[in-house]
This record gives structure tokens, C-alpha cells and sequence, in this order.
């Protein structure tokens, strides 16, 4: 019998207050008192996630203190602006330089513990808000987008044949068995709803409604990251969405509980058993790479070479899906209002940064220079 491949779950961090209050206590010191009205106040408005950024960032301010032999109880601004600078690239250090929008959420998270504890907040000096201004200056404030996965590929017209990495290839891709078939339905999924990884792991057997006479069906989504209030949403599913829900369940003879759940296997690749667990958040990048280069194994990206593959690999996530459906949309004529309320996107900036690629090859510049590009 092949063996099982090892264990690789990941430990996440409580989000119980007790245990955000012990992080702050660790960093200002035993025996300091919080301001229990500010945590209240941050529990209620803080999402589950920010309460696990919160914990996270602060661990990484922990770490940078003990190298510098700094309590982080008694740091100083200097000791702020020296971790910027490290962060942002610009003095050598062992610190993975990372995107200006994290190094910023990392300084919230740390300011706010220091006035939780009631302490002088290092983050609010003038030495590290010209620091953060001379970091944004040296990495620029454009985010890093995830590549888009759309449904056919890169490709002006919507009924052209698929082309490169995409979701039609991906679905392709998938295998015939039970990993394939969780694949698939995860894949539709993601697309139909522009779901966030979030939204999907949390998705439930109950949360799918349909199919209607139609075939079609619809996602209940309890809630996501804009929707503070908890109201909840609807998500169109299409039939071949359903259909490759109705597989899944099957193969996995489901009748509640999550969804999309973890499919074990053995070194060998073969299915060894369907878990009862979820998926989890950052597992939904992992199966996204799997399947290009499984399609690329298949000869289904054209002539595309091992350092494009790897390429690829390497600049999509969770959010290329997302993405990718928003710029089909955009490509399809809808309007910016109609596809905002179709996937609960809550800020006009993200959307049109989505579509600004695919307007460029689309826009007016393009059409003119394509309508002289033969000429000499």
C-alpha cells in the first residue's frame, strides 16, 4: 500500500480577545493595563481576519525587536524607521521586503497596541512618518496585482477559442477523480461568484440553493470582507456550476457540513480519503498552481516554455480568479455599477484597477495605433 503523504496544516492563530490582550501584555510588559474599552470597541469592529493580521503583525515587530536586543516595551522611533527601511528594501537586512499597503497595516496593528496599553506610540513620530513617506517614495504606492485567470484567456473577443492559461484549460486539467472533481467545482465557483478565498472555504452544503428548472442555482454567502453588518448576499451559480456540484457531492456522499472540503493522497498521487474538514483560506492559491502546470504537463498551454510557466506560477494567488472575472465582464460591456453589485466589490478604485490592463489594449490609443500599424 503507498504511504500517506505527510501532514502539512497550518496553525492558525486564535482570535479570542484574552489572547490579543496576552500579545500587547508580552510587548508592553507585565502588569501594564489595557484600555478594555478600545479592545471592546476593536473586537466589535475588527473582522476575524484583521484580528489575525493584528496578532500576526505584531509577532513580526516582536521578532524585530528581540535582533536589535530592543524591548519592544521601550522602543523607540528610531527602532520604527530603521524596521521600514528594512522592510522596504532599502537597507540590506534578512527582512523579505514587502508591498508599501503591508508595511502600513503592519504600523497600524503595532500603533494600536501601544495606545491599547496605554504607552507613547513610536508609529506617530514625525522620523517614521517621513520614513513611511521616503519608503512609498523608493517602492511606489501601485500595488502588486495577481495575474488574472479569465474564463478563455487573454483574448479580445469572448467567442474566440481558448487561449493560455485560463479557466477553460484549468477545468481541463482537472483529473476524473474525486480531487478533480472538488477542483472543478471550486473552479466554477470561484468564477460564477468572484468569490474571495474567505467566501469559499466558508461555504457550506446548506449554502447552495437549486437547482432551479433551469439547472441554475444560487449561493447564499453569509458573509465576506465588506459586509461588516453580517447581511449576507446572493451569487448567481450557473448549470455546469451545479452540475459539477451535484458530482462532487456524490464522489464525496455529502449531505452537509462544508463544501469544499480537503482531498488526502498518498505520495502516489492516488485518493486515499475525502476529509470531513474545510479547506483552508491559503490552500486555494496551492490548487490553483497545481492545475497550470498540471495543464501545462497536457500540453494544453500551447507552446509555453518552463520559465513563462514558472512565471505564471509564481504571480497568481487566490485573487487571479476575482480578477479575471472582472475584466470578462468589462469585456463583455458591462458597466462598472452592474458588476460591483454582481460580485459585492464595495470600492469603484479596485475594479477599475482590475479592468485598467484590458482597457489599455482596448481603449481609443489602441485602436488607433492598430488602424496605422501597417503603415511605414
Amino acid at each position: 500500500m503507498p504511504k500517506k503523504s505527510a501532514s502539512t496544516a497550518i496553525v492558525r492563530l486564535s482570535t479570542a480577545p484574552e489572547d490579543l490582550v496576552a500579545d500587547v501584555r508580552r510587548m508592553v510588559g507585565a502588569g501594564v493595563r489595557i484600555d478594555e474599552a478600545l479592545l471592546d470597541a476593536a473586537m466589535r469592529g475588527w473582522s476575524t481576519n484583521t484580528r489575525r493580521a493584528f496578532r500576526s503583525d505584531l509577532g513580526l515587530w516582536g521578532q524585530w525587536c528581540r535582533k536589535r536586543s530592543v524591548s519592544p516595551g521601550a522602543a523607540a522611533p528610531a527602532d520604527v524607521a530603521a524596521w521600514i527601511r528594512a522592510l522596504a528594501g532599502v537597507d540590506p537586512s534578512d527582512q523579505t521586503v514587502r508591498a508599501m499597503a503591508t508595511i502600513e497595516r503592519y504600523l497600524v496593528h503595532v500603533g494600536w497596541a501601544y495606545r491599547m496599553a496605554g504607552r507613547t506610540d513610536p508609529t506617530a513620530d514625525p522620523l517614521v512618518k517621513f520614513e513611511r513617506k521616503a519608503a512609498r517614495n523608493h517602492l511606489g504606492v501601485r500595488q502588486r496585482q495577481a495575474r488574472a485567470i479569465r474564463f478563455k484567456g487573454d483574448i479580445a473577443d469572448l467567442d474566440s477559442p481558448a487561449a493560455g492559461v485560463c479557466l477553460a484549460h484549468l477545468l481541463k486539467a482537472c483529473r476524473p477523480d474525486a480531487l478533480g472533481l472538488r477542483d472543478a467545482a471550486l473552479l466554477r465557483i470561484a468564477y460564477d461568484t468572484a468569490a474571495r478565498r474567505s467566501e469559499l472555504v466558508a461555504i457550506e452544503v446548506a449554502h447552495v440553493e437549486g437547482p432551479d428548472a433551469d439547472g441554475a442555482g444560487l449561493l447564499h454567502i453569509p458573509s465576506s470582507k465588506t459586509d461588516r453588518k453580517q447581511a449576507g448576499a446572493e451569487a448567481y451559480l450557473s448549470p455546469a456550476t451545479m452540475a459539477a456540484i451535484a458530482r462532487w457531492r456524490k464522489a464525496a456522499a455529502m449531505t452537509r457540513g462544508p463544501l469544499l472540503r480537503r482531498v488526502v493522497t498518498h505520495f502516489d498521487g492516488s485518493i486515499d480519503r475525502i476529509g470531513s474538514e474545510r479547506l483552508h483560506p491559503n490552500s486555494i492559491t496551492r490548487i490553483v498552481q497545481r492545475l497550470i502546470r498540471r495543464a501545462w504537463e497536457q500540453g494544453l498551454l500551447g507552446g509555453m516554455g518552463e520559465a513563462e510557466l514558472e512565471r505564471w506560477v509564481k504571480a497568481v494567488s487566490s485573487h487571479s480568479i476575482r480578477v479575471g472575472v472582472a475584466q470578462d465582464n468589462f469585456a463583455a460591456g458591462e458597466g462598472l455599477p452592474a458588476i460591483m453589485q454582481a460580485y459585492r466589490w464595495r470600492d469603484a478604485r479596485t475594479v477599475l484597477r482590475y479592468g485598467a490592463k484590458l482597457a489599455a489594449k482596448s481603449g481609443a490609443s489602441a485602436r488607433l495605433a492598430k488602424r496605422f500599424s501597417d503603415q511605414r
